[in-house]
Parts: C-alpha cells; structure tokens; sequence
C-alpha cells in the first residue's frame, strides 16, 4: 500500500516524520511583523492625536457650549496643554499614553482610562465569544455544505446554502439587534431586551453578532474544503480506503484553517471596533455605547482614548494571528520569506 501524505506532509498510513525546522524563516517572518506592529501602533498614536485638533473650531469651546465664559474657556485650554506648540503636545500626550494616562473626561471628569478599564472588558466578552460561536458553527456548517456538493451533488442544498449565508451577510448587525429584540424578548418575552443582567442578557448580543460572520466564515470554509477534496492525497485515501471521519478530521481540516484561522482574527478585530450599535441597541455597557455617547456629547478626551484603545486592539490581534498562523503552518514563513 502506498504511503499517503497531504500538503502539510503528514503521513496518512503512517505517524508523520518530523520536518525540518525553519527558524531563521520564522524568526525573520516574526520581526518583521513586530516592526510593522510598532511602526502602526505609532502612526495610530500620531493619528489619534491629530483628531482633537482637526475638529472644526475649538473642541473645548464645542464642549463647554457658546454660552461658556471666555476665562473658562482658556482655563480648561491650558488644563489640557492645548495652549502650547503641536510638537510639546505630541510629546506629552506620548508620554501620557505609554503610562496610562489617557486624560479627563470634559462631561464627568472622570479619568479616561478608568472608564476604559471599566467598560473595554465587557466589550471584548462579548466579541471573543461571539468570535468562538461563529468559528464553532461555521467550520463544521462549511465542510459538511462541501462534502454535499462536491463534484456538482446536490444542487439544491449548494444553491440553498449560498442564498441562505448570503442573505445573512448582507444584514447589519444592529438589524438583527432589534428583530432578536423584537421577537425572543417584546413578543415571546425569554430573554431580557437589554442591560447586563445576568447570563441570559449575553444570549441576544452575542447572536446578533455572531450570525453574519458564522456565514461569512461558512462560506469560506466552504471553499476551502472543497479545494483540499479534490487534491491528489485525498483521492489516494479514498483509494485505499481511509475512514471518511479520519480524512475529514486529521488530513483534510487542519488545511483549511490557514485561511479560516486568518478571517477569525479579522473578525476578532471588526466585531471588538464594530460592536457600537449593537451595544447601543442593548444598552451594554460596553465600551462602544460609551463612544456613542462621548461623541454626542463632544466629550472627545473619551472619544480619543477609547478609539486609540481599539485601534491598538485590532493591530495587536492581526500580529497575533500572524503568530500563530506561523506555528500552525511554519510553511507560511518560507513562502512569506
């Protein structure tokens, strides 16, 4: 019987024999992503300070109202520096930053990063299990649709999988907010509609976010899927006859999660910037809802220190996926490199 082995070059009738390592490939691959991630986290840096002054007039005067003394005005100027020259202020707010100091708030006066070290964890609760739900139904929903249809077989359930995930795709997350709202907590009344009240309030948020990427994912894996079914070692497993469980699991997953694992960490990333709606449609006490209302009430200190947090948050994920799709696949490196 013929040794069998798939891309990654793991033996099928056989334990898979060790590779030879590629670390000057991966060490390269490494620092050279953790030189983007610095190079993009201070250009966010330079960026995020950049937006209080290119706020048309003046941002303290736009807070404090047209109605507010001129004294206190130029009072809260020079309490926030922006009496001194662009490059001081860049430098202060640098160094403000790298220690945590993110400022005061306009309306409450409230440190800035107190109310992000109060609001940011409920957030990322609910996009990472968002982000898992989705990962956990679409990889299975996207193989079991590609084993159905491949070769052309079953044309209805391909045509009913590509309407149904892209009609899913296609609706806003806040849409689906307010018909989950509408329908399991105004008309059935099982769940509560909004606030952070106990477990069962996670359950609402967490589906509106999760079921447009679980079909995005879906279709993607998918795809994937078929791809790896029709290469040369599976059809030589099915020659010889290789568990269809064994196939599927071992030899021909692990290949599609490169790309799986790549649109995951994105998701990660969009579902942490885009969860203000949604938060917003559940009165979550997240820090999205904060956003909302720190610009509705031109309280732009919270605004610029929520949004520097989430920008950091979307590099810093992005380089950790590239991490780890490195040590999953060390190939990637080489062909990087």
């Amino acid at each position: 019987m013929a040794e069998l082995k798939n891309p990654a070059g793991a033996s099928i009738d056989a334990p898979a024999a060790a590779r030879p390592p590629a670390r000057s490939a991966t060490a390269r691959r490494l620092l050279r992503h953790a030189v983007r991630l610095v190079v993009s986290l201070a250009v966010l840096m330079v960026a995020s300070f950049a937006m209080i002054h290119l706020i048309p007039g003046d941002p303290v005067r736009a807070s404090l109202g047209p109605a507010a003394p001129v004294e206190l005005v130029e009072a809260r100027r020079a309490a926030l520096g922006l009496d001194r020259p662009w490059p001081e202020q860049l430098l202060t707010y640098t160094g403000d930053v790298l220690t945590g100091n993110f400022g005061t708030s306009f309306i409450t006066g409230e440190p800035v990063g107190q109310i992000i070290a109060t609001r940011l964890p409920n957030t990322l609760v609910l996009a990472l299990l968002a982000t898992l739900l989705a990962l956990a139904v679409a990889i299975p929903l996207g193989m079991w649709a590609a084993v159905r249809t491949e070769n052309g077989r079953n044309r209805g359930t391909e045509a009913g999988f590509g309407a149904a995930t892209g009609a899913a795709v296609a609706v806003p997350e806040f849409l689906y907010s307010i018909a989950l709202v509408a329908v399991f907590a105004i008309w059935l009344k099982w769940l509560p509609p909004a606030s952070k009240a106990g477990p069962e309030s996670y359950i609402l948020p967490i589906l509106a976010m999760s079921i447009g990427p679980t079909a995005m994912i879906a279709r993607i894996s998918r795809a994937q899927t078929l791809r790896e079914l029709g290469q040369d070692y599976v059809r030589l497993a099915r020659a010889n006859r290789l568990p269809v469980v064994r196939l599927h699991l071992r030899h021909v997953l692990p290949n599609t999660l490169t790309a799986t694992l790549t649109v995951g960490g994105l998701l990660l990333t969009s579902l942490i910037a885009g969860s203000v709606l949604v938060e917003y449609v559940f009165a979550w006490p997240g820090l999205g809802q904060r956003i909302v209302e720190s610009i509705t009430m031109k309280d732009y200190p919270v605004a610029q220190g929520a949004i520097l947090v989430y920008g950091a948050l979307v590099l810093i994920v992005n380089f950790l996926v590239d991490v780890l799709i490195g040590v999953l696949d060390p190939t990637s490196a080489l062909k990087e490199n």
